[in-house]
């Protein structure tokens, strides 16, 4: 048994040895994309690209342009910076492009749940029967009496609730959508204010997660770093229970529905435990960080602030907080509000950042639509990254860093929907909620949910910057990739509700 010990060290040594030649060997086959592998044996540009992506990405296009091959941690990634030949990769009808596998080891990795070959179907079943239509007007209602109870408590408000606060801008927005949302979508006890509470606890766990969630992803933690990460898993796994949501009222459709479906399946409780761990993430994860966008744009933006308060008006009327009641607000006015949309649409387009992969199940041939073909490799991965080859492109957006809240209007107030590159339309021509079989299962849901706080901070709200002057903070770059982007320092603000009749 003692020689067991050299044995499997060597055999061990072999492997990783084959696995670090088969990279090094690696060299551009005719017709391929440009390859560049970078300085550094099996790792390539992994320290860059962590680094800053945007800049990397952007450095690499004006190197190699639409097309080119990185390696990135011993995986090989062909990056597709022209938007005109997205079609072919995002609806591939050969099948040779592959993202539900790709997505089962992100999600057993981050939140522990080993993923169903079924589960992608049976999550855009369940989002589409209950996040849209009817199902998505009932979890309207819901969402408005939860933020009704976390932004004016159990009581309601008293007539002397109109002073002044001070908070930071993103906490605020995010704690607020957050807790909204998990109670939203897991239930109340009989005990509000000990739902509050517990929903202000968790927040504060979720964000030390959301912290950590980029460097976890990359496998870069420090050693107390991963066990802290342990630890929060442990915890979101015991506090998302199935055992807890017993205790509770009001689990949503939605994620009733799902939960149905896994136990039919014969998944066991603690992996179910892990998927709804799963699904507060995909859930709450960007709602938060969104709307602090738009209204730090619309703090920025009087013109946009006016237009959205004028349009609010309009389909709201005039409303004001009675003493000890909720908001009043009709749900119905969401559809009516195409001046809003176009603030969320264009605040997305400026701060939404996501990567949409695809893993190469077999050689194939990508064909531009200039008529360019490339051969690339099974095994290999090919990724879009719209944020800088769709939002940031001037020909399709003209001053495509600035905010403009009517980007996505038409003349007549309609939404505007038709965009150019090269004096051809354009169909992806914004691309926050991802494409094709990644699109958000919960894209409608989530807007519904922003846009319903957003005229509720409008209609029932005075606010400010503390420092009106302040410049708009720059995209933290450690977040690049990961849906809507954070700013890389807080923002002070100040808040009443305004004084009522």
């Amino acid at each position: 048994m003692v020689l067991w010990g050299p044995v499997l060290g060597a055999l061990l040594t072999v492997i990783v040895g084959c696995l670090c030649l088969s990279t090094l060997l690696r060299h551009r086959r005719p017709q391929e994309p440009p390859l560049d592998k970078g300085f550094v044996p099996w790792l390539g540009h992994a320290m860059a690209f962590r680094k800053n992506m945007f800049e990397f990405l952007k450095g690499m296009w004006t190197k190699h342009g639409d097309v080119f091959t990185v390696q990135l941690g011993g995986q090989y990634f062909t990056f597709v910076m022209d938007p005109l030949s997205f079609g072919p990769i995002l609806k591939d009808t050969q099948k040779t492009l592959d993202f539900i596998k790709y997505a089962q080891e992100l999600v057993l990795k981050v939140f522990g749940y080993q993923s169903m070959d079924g589960d992608h179907h049976m999550v855009h079943s369940a989002s589409t029967k209950h996040l849209m239509g009817q199902g998505l007007e009932d979890l309207n209602k819901t969402m408005l009496d939860s933020l009704s109870l976390v932004m004016l408590g159990p009581e309601g408000p008293s007539l002397g609730a109109s002073s002044w606060h001070e908070d930071g801008l993103f906490r605020f927005c995010y704690s607020i959508l957050f807790k909204a949302g998990f109670l939203g979508l897991f239930g109340y006890t009989k005990d509000r204010t000990q739902d509050l509470q517990e929903a202000e606890e968790l927040f504060t766990k979720f964000r030390r997660f959301d912290l950590l969630f980029p460097r976890f992803v990359y496998s870069l933690l420090g050693p107390r770093e991963w066990v802290e990460v342990s630890q929060l898993q442990r915890l979101f796994h015991q506090k998302l229970s199935v055992e807890q949501n017993l205790e509770k009222d009001g689990l949503s459709n939605w994620l009733g529905c799902m939960l149905q479906s896994l136990r039919e399946q014969g998944i066991d409780s603690s992996m179910q435990d892990k998927f709804n761990f799963m699904m507060l993430w995909a859930s709450q994860g960007n709602t938060g960080p969104t709307c602090f966008w738009v209204l730090l744009f619309l703090l920025k933006h009087q013109d946009a602030m006016k237009a959205v308060k004028e349009e609010a008006t309009r389909v709201l009327g005039e409303v004001r907080l009675e003493d000890k009641k909720s908001f009043v607000f009709r749900l119905s006015a969401l559809k009516c509000t195409p001046v809003l949309d176009s603030v969320m649409e264009e605040t997305l387009r400026l701060r939404a950042t996501p990567t949409l992969l695809r893993v190469v199940q077999k050689d194939f041939i990508l064909t531009m639509a200039s008529g360019q073909e490339y051969q690339i490799r099974r095994g290999d991965k090919v990724a879009l990254f719209p944020y800088l080859s769709v939002h940031m492109d001037p020909d399709i957006h003209p001053e495509p860093k600035t905010f403009k809240y009517n980007r996505f209007l038409n003349p007549d107030g309609t939404r505007k929907m038709d965009f150019y590159k090269s004096g051809k339309k354009i169909h992806h021509y914004n691309m926050p909620w991802g494409s094709g079989v990644s699109i958000c299962p919960g894209r409608f849901f989530a807007l519904s949910e922003m846009k319903i706080f957003v005229l509720l901070i409008v209609m029932y709200y005075d606010l400010e910057l503390v420092d009106p002057d302040m410049p708009v903070p720059p995209i933290d770059p450690r977040r690049w990739g990961f849906g809507t982007s954070q700013p890389s320092h807080e923002v002070c603000f100040r808040y009443r509700l305004k004084p009522m009749q």
